[in-house]
């Protein structure tokens, strides 16, 4: 062969090259459709728990890295070890805690993420004035809340 095509395609690159380009982030794949997943094999056992589908790769692999620190501890290998905030002590959760807690930060990372970008790029969902996201806006809990204004009707 004449190293332009084989098995391949046209691609020149090595099968390790064309892996890291799909895969940017440990434990995390994109789906056909463009969704990023990510799921974690369960230690000693042959099921995996399932973390969730996010807009953004980063998303998935902070999803992951929650998980994968709640099952492995703090020698776990992780995507953004610089990152990595514990809210609780490690020990033997259930995979369904696990999961739930890797699903809230990936939830949130995606909603910042996304939320970022809209604001970065100035576009307006039609129909919604957004003034700032839902995770910048801190209302004081401790407030009574006021009544919204009202058109000229009392």
């Amino acid at each position: 062969m004449d190293g332009t095509t084989g098995e391949n395609g046209p691609c020149n690159c090595s099968p390790e090259k064309r892996k890291i380009d799909q895969r940017p982030y440990k434990g995390i794949r994109m789906r056909k459709w463009g969704k990023w997943v990510a799921e974690i094999r369960e230690p000693n056992k042959r099921s995996r728990i399932w973390l969730g589908s996010y807009s953004t790769p980063v998303a998935a692999a902070r999803a992951y890295d929650t998980a994968v620190y709640y099952l492995r501890g703090p020698s776990a290998r992780l995507n953004f070890p610089e990152l990595l905030t514990s809210d609780g002590a490690l020990g033997e959760l259930s995979a369904a805690s696990i999961r739930k807690k890797a699903i809230e930060v990936g939830a949130r990372v995606d909603a910042e993420t996304s939320c970022t970008s809209l604001h970065m790029s100035g576009t307006r969902v039609p129909g919604s004035e957004l003034k700032a996201c839902w995770f910048q806006e801190k209302p004081d809990l401790n407030k009574k809340p006021e009544p919204e204004e009202q058109d000229g009707e009392l």
